[in-house]
């Protein structure tokens, strides 16, 4: 059995957190295994002291800025830790050069994770894992887990799993929320233009609330979303706390689990707060629900479902430009009777 797993996660911060349920589900099968996470330096936050996750190696570079030689110290460092199995949760080139030159003996990919294009880079593991399924039919985390099962030949399910960590920071923002009323957070900003809800739709979404309950609200993100924040705020008409660059990933997870609601797009925040199993109402454009949407019990995934949905065009090529139909049909109705649902 394998003593010592290296698992190349150098992608986004949601899937880093879907991707722990595969490594929760070889802790479960296999306990005494350590496992250590590769991931890009802005998520390193996501995966130390992460229950699944035994150790982190952060790949810190840039396209145009040193790459080669980062890449190089990487090599070196995985060599010395002489893992006997890498799994990769991508078909990128760099990591599998990267695990290549490392001399790990098992290397294990995915025929696609991502995207179904052909892609040449599987040749260079020593074990392609065969994903036959439409990938946006099912959840993404179910897809790196069906990685884990196929390779280890197990059974069963995994969850995502993140880090509880005590902040003196968060008890600095938290005492700035008024104590009496209900607390809602909220998420503005998707990480491009067609995962951005509209700022008039938000606002009538607060109002409405406003007016039902005695209710706080503010806003998290992160620190390139603060202005886009204030410009939300505006649009509400003021009284909305901005706390966008002001958490840390663990201080995200101990807000949400303080808070009453987190009403949010699809972005790795929602994948942080559906592991403490807030009540959640996300909505969803031009991402397939099916395949993203929080694993949690107490989250409801709104969508249009449009059918030029899922689609990779940018926003000014969508069809229905400036108001494309995959924002515009999930009325602010349907998202504050999912909030008064929840909150009763």
């Amino acid at each position: 059995m394998y003593k010592n797993i290296l698992v190349n996660a150098l992608v986004n911060l949601g899937d880093v957190v879907l991707a722990t349920s595969a490594l929760d589900l070889i802790k479960k099968n296999f306990p005494d295994t350590k496992i250590t996470m590769l991931v890009k330096g802005v998520v390193k936050d996501a995966v130390i002291d992460n229950p699944a996750v035994d150790d982190v190696i952060a790949f810190e570079y840039t396209a145009r800025k040193n790459s080669l030689g980062k890449t190089y110290e990487i090599i070196k460092e995985i060599r010395r830790r002489k893992f006997d199995l890498a799994i990769s949760f991508d078909r990128k080139l760099r990591p599998a050069l990267i695990t290549l030159a490392a001399g790990i003996p098992r290397r294990v990919c995915p025929t696609k994770i991502f995207e179904s294009k052909k892609s040449r880079v599987p040749m260079l593991y020593t074990d392609v894992i065969e994903i036959d399924y439409d990938l946006s039919s099912r959840l993404q985390a179910e897809s790196f887990q069906e990685i884990v099962r196929k390779f280890f030949k197990i059974e069963g399910h995994g969850l995502p799993q993140f880090p509880t960590k005590f902040s003196s920071n968060v008890e600095k923002l938290w005492k700035q929320i008024p104590q009496d009323k209900i607390k809602i957070a909220l998420c503005v900003k998707g990480t491009f233009p067609l995962k951005t809800y509209p700022k008039e739709y938000f606002a009538e979404v607060v109002k409405a609330l406003r007016e039902k309950y005695n209710a706080a609200f503010f806003i998290i993100g992160a620190p390139n979303d603060k202005i886009y924040a204030d410009e939300v705020i505006a649009e509400i008409g003021g009284g909305v706390l901005n706390f966008c660059g002001e958490t840390s990933l663990p201080d995200l997870a101990e807000i949400f689990r303080r808070a009453e609601l987190f009403i949010t797009v699809d972005t790795g925040a929602m994948h942080i707060a559906a592991t403490t199993g807030i009540k959640t109402v996300a909505f969803f454009s031009c991402i397939p629900v099916a395949r993203y949407s929080p694993i949690n019990e107490n989250a409801v995934a709104l969508s249009s479902h449009e059918p030029c949905c899922p689609c990779t065009v940018r926003e000014k090529e969508c069809p229905s430009y400036p108001k494309p139909n995959c924002l515009y049909n999930v009325k602010p109705a349907e998202v504050i009777a999912a909030a008064v649902k929840f909150l009763g």
